[in-house]
């Protein structure tokens, strides 16, 4: 290999492409910004700065009321029917598995989550 060659070798690299690895030191600051960015606050707010009795929907009218009961609403509709004395169905909707912890909370003097 010429002299040349070897110059070529020593002086070509990501820096001489434009290709910079990620992971490159040079891109740290720019990958801080990015993540910032991502983690800026919306301003988008859940819930109510005053308190809205009666906002809650009939279980029945739920876009996925009639989708299989997930396995939290069994697993504490499980706990609530044992104390209860009571043996319901697993195959039950979410709407009917809301429906039934309500009823059981009350007939226990459960509160609801």
């Amino acid at each position: 290999m010429s002299e040349s060659d070897q110059s070529d070798i020593a002086t070509s690299g990501p820096s001489d492409t434009g290709d910079v690895p990620a992971d490159a030191p040079e891109n740290a600051p720019r990958a801080a910004e990015q993540q910032a960015a991502a983690h800026e606050p919306s301003g988008d707010t859940l819930g109510s700065p005053t308190a809205e009795p009666g906002v809650e929907r009939d279980p029945e009218e739920w876009v996925t009321g009639d989708q299989p009961a997930t396995e939290p609403q069994k697993s504490y509709l499980d706990s609530l029917a044992r104390q209860a004395g009571e043996e319901i169905s697993a195959d039950l909707t979410k709407a009917e598995a809301s429906q039934h912890i309500e009823r059981l909370q009350g007939d226990l003097g459960v509160e609801g989550s």
